[in-house]
């Protein structure tokens, strides 16, 4: 998933983030689109909600433990 634009990785973050139960900014609505067009977010009544496979690439990304 090397294509994802900076705000296609930060809509990725706030999204876990809202997963993990903590209040978040809203978020760039052309980037969930995109996100859900790959498949790595999906819509609900609540916004959009971060998909395994997001989770996944975020995890892939973030830096190896110091």
């Amino acid at each position: 998933m090397d294509e994802l634009s900076e705000a296609d990785v930060q809509a990725l973050q706030i999204l876990a983030e809202k997963k993990a139960g903590h209040a978040v900014p809203f978020i760039n609505i052309a980037a969930a689109r995109r996100l859900t067009d790959l498949g790595l977010a999906s819509r609900s009544h609540e916004g959009w909600d971060i998909t395994p496979e997001g989770g996944a690439v975020l995890a892939r990304r973030a830096p190896p433990p110091a």
